[in-house]
């Protein structure tokens, strides 16, 4: 009989390969199973800075190999905009850069308004790359 994987422990092993630098087999998962977009908000809240950098090599090869589904993480970004500590609002910021679509750029311009100044100063960065 085989056992089912909770979302909570398919989220660690996504956020472990992502640390270990195997966002390649992350972009595998990405491509087959699009209800992994809705956490890309959570799993930018991890305290290792490589989990973090993944997510955003991850979204670069998603946006150049299925710029279709990009889009569905916004929801769950523009959540972690409004819910996060500051370091994972600035990394949200630049993802949705990278995703770049309407709804994602207006997510970014909402961090122009952010509490924190360096989330201000990261989504006016972002702002300007896009122009």
């Amino acid at each position: 009989m085989k056992e089912q994987v909770t979302d909570t422990e398919l989220k660690k092993v996504i956020a472990d390969f992502l640390e270990m630098g195997h966002a390649d087999s992350i972009f595998e998962m990405f491509k087959r199973e699009v209800r992994y977009y809705d956490w890309v908000g959570e799993l930018l809240d991890d305290e290792r800075f490589n989990v973090r950098l993944g997510i955003s090599v991850l979204f670069e090869e998603l946006k150049a190999h299925c710029p279709d589904d990009i889009h569905l993480a916004v929801a769950s970004l523009c959540k972690a905009l409004q819910e996060s500590p500051v370091h994972v609002r600035g990394e949200a910021i630049n993802v949705l850069g990278i995703i770049g679509t309407a709804d994602a750029i207006e997510c970014v311009r909402k961090g122009l308004l952010d509490d924190s100044p360096q989330v201000r100063e990261v989504a006016k960065d972002v702002l300007e790359e896009l122009e």
